[in-house]
């Protein structure tokens, strides 16, 4: 099924760059990084800390440091692009949001321009704005919003993003709790009304993952982000069924799987989504596209960064 593994994965956060230098690569590009304002990433350490009810279970920040830091990590890990992934739990909050994070994008070049949204009448109107001013991929976190993903507000903004072509992350896996919409039904019937849309499916779409590989296969422009999946920490949120690893190593060398981490909110090192996503075996060529090639592709990060 594979070629075999020359490449290892790295250990410690400080074998990184040996790591993506050995595969022939400049560098990484994650598509899952959280950057928020900072009280609002305050409020959600203080949730994950006490493991609220979308948490379930105890989940320690490994990367609870200034922001400063937490860029600087970043770049010595040689992560040449990341997202700041940042997600509304309420109407009303995410056109601000939007404002940080393209501030944030401004004084930060290594950030992909990053915006999110909600259910409510004044999205298209500001999701609009942020696909004129050049947002290359947008957060949509339904399991924290709780909101329906087909309401009738948001028709025309799968619209516009379809239409765009600018993909959006999209935790609709009921992992690590279920809560309001999630699971691949409604999202799936969003993607029936706008089959053109570019989305990527967080977690690889835990713990459906059958349900969202199926939706894969309809829609050929459904993406998945690695983001935690095949860490010690993530056999709690649901087991990757064997018999689709097949199928997720040609969907990587199809460019459909891009590398998320999380990061800062992970309980491990870095270094540890890699070593989890080396020791599948899947080839060194599977890690070179998910590593660099299909998220460089995929939001246009081209010529290669230096």
């Amino acid at each position: 099924m594979t070629e075999s593994r020359s490449v290892p994965g790295p250990g410690a956060d400080g074998q990184v760059p040996a790591f993506w230098r050995a595969l022939g690569l400049p560098g990484l590009i994650d598509v899952h990084v959280h950057f928020m304002p900072p009280r609002l990433m305050s409020r959600v350490w203080e949730y994950f800390g006490s493991a609220g009810p979308l948490v379930g279970h105890e989940w320690p920040i490994r990367y609870k440091v200034p922001e400063e830091e937490r860029i600087a990590h970043l770049r010595g890990l040689g992560v040449r692009a990341f997202t700041s992934l940042a997600y509304p739990h309420r109407p009303g909050m995410a056109e601000s949001l939007n404002e940080w994070t393209a501030g944030f994008a401004a004084r930060v070049p290594d950030c992909v321009p990053t915006a999110t949204l909600y259910a409510e009448r004044e999205a298209a109107e500001y999701v609009g704005r942020a696909v004129d001013a050049g947002t290359k991929i947008f957060k949509v976190h339904l399991q924290v919003g709780g909101f329906d993903p087909r309401a009738s507000e948001l028709d025309p903004v799968w619209g516009l993003l379809a239409d765009a072509g600018v993909p959006v992350v999209v935790h609709a896996g009921s992992g690590p709790v279920a809560n309001g919409f999630t699971g691949p039904g409604p999202f799936g019937e969003v993607l029936a009304r706008h089959p053109r849309l570019t989305a990527i499916i967080a977690h690889l779409g835990a713990p459906e993952f059958e349900g969202f590989f199926a939706l894969a296969e309809r829609y050929e422009r459904v993406h998945f982000d690695t983001t935690m999946a095949f860490t010690d920490f993530f056999a709690g949120l649901g087991v990757f069924p064997p018999g689709l690893l097949p199928r997720l190593r040609e969907l990587g060398l199809e460019g459909r799987v891009l590398l998320g981490t999380d990061f800062p909110n992970i309980p491990y090192e870095y270094a540890h989504q890699l070593e989890a996503l080396a020791r599948l075996d899947l080839g060194d060529d599977w890690l070179r596209a998910v590593c660099w090639d299909n998220p460089a592709k995929l939001l246009d990060l081209s010529p290669p960064l230096s």
